[in-house]
């Protein structure tokens, strides 16, 4: 079993090592978005790969998404912890809350969603995404959720001083809309979204969470509200709002991603078996 973290916006330096080494690849689709962090956590062999790279350089709908799944897989990666910077559309969901994604609505028109090409894999797949997140990682993410909220951690990543967690609100389910960006939408769009039943909204999780389907990959999603979009009484999204916010939302998702890692059990799972039906 290894883990694999794709960090995305706000938790590009992702530090939850002590003694890290960085693995620079290259795979058939081109150069993954960062190079990737290895490293132990409880014993568990884990890589960090920062989505938009290491600056932050790289805009959605740049990103190589084949490339980053593709370096993940090859490394032997079974189960991915995604994090994504997300717009609330849902008054419940307040700016610093948390949501386990389970359904996402794709509105990206220009990224390259598929392993099967026709090109360099001369196959068609037609993979089956009903329920498009791994339920056994959710279910995970929930629970460490709820028990790092009913309680105070004595220490953070290994430090020996006490520090009080900052308050942490996880939803256990959600629906992100995904958007091309990389600009903010209209009030019209926002209004449109919610009117979909959608919870949030970003612009990374497709094709992202496909391309991990289609290797055969359990991946879960943990998205970070920023901000209430541009569709609430309060002032519209900027992108100094979305920064403050997402400095806040870093020591959280780290620590509910440092305390999860060793409950991960490797179990055959349906999401590693999908791909065997999904091709012609």
């Amino acid at each position: 079993m290894k883990i694999g973290i794709i960090g995305g916006s706000g938790m590009e330096k992702l530090e939850v090592f002590q003694d890290a080494k960085e693995i620079i690849m290259k795979t058939k689709f081109g150069k993954p978005s960062s190079p990737i962090t290895w490293g132990k956590i409880n014993g568990i062999d884990v890589f960090i790969l920062s989505r938009h790279g290491t600056n932050h350089e790289i805009m959605p709908s740049k990103v190589n998404y084949r490339a980053n799944i593709s370096a993940l897989k090859r490394l032997g990666v079974t189960h991915i912890l995604a994090t994504t910077a997300c717009g609330s559309l849902n008054e419940k969901i307040r700016p610093g809350d948390f949501v386990i994604l389970n359904q996402f609505i794709d509105r990206t028109t220009k990224r390259e969603s598929t392993f099967f090409d026709g090109k360099l894999n001369k196959r068609v797949c037609h993979i089956g995404m009903a329920e498009p997140f791994c339920e056994k990682l959710k279910n995970i993410l929930i629970k460490t959720g709820k028990e790092l909220k009913s309680k105070k951690p004595k220490g953070f990543l290994g430090c020996s001083e006490m520090r009080p967690f900052p308050t942490l609100k996880v939803h256990p389910k959600g629906t992100v809309v995904t958007i091309e960006g990389p600009r903010f939408s209209t009030r019209a769009e926002s209004g449109l979204f919610r009117s979909w039943k959608a919870d949030v909204i970003n612009m990374s999780t497709v094709p992202e969470c496909v391309l991990a389907r289609e290797a055969g990959i359990c991946y879960s999603a943990i998205a970070m509200s920023t901000d209430y979009d541009c569709w609430h009484k309060s002032e519209p999204v900027t992108l100094e709002i979305v920064l403050n916010v997402m400095k806040k939302n870093a020591e959280n998702v780290t620590k509910l991603l440092v305390s999860a890692i060793p409950k991960i059990n490797w179990e055959e799972c349906s999401c590693k078996e999908a791909i065997k039906s999904a091709l012609i």
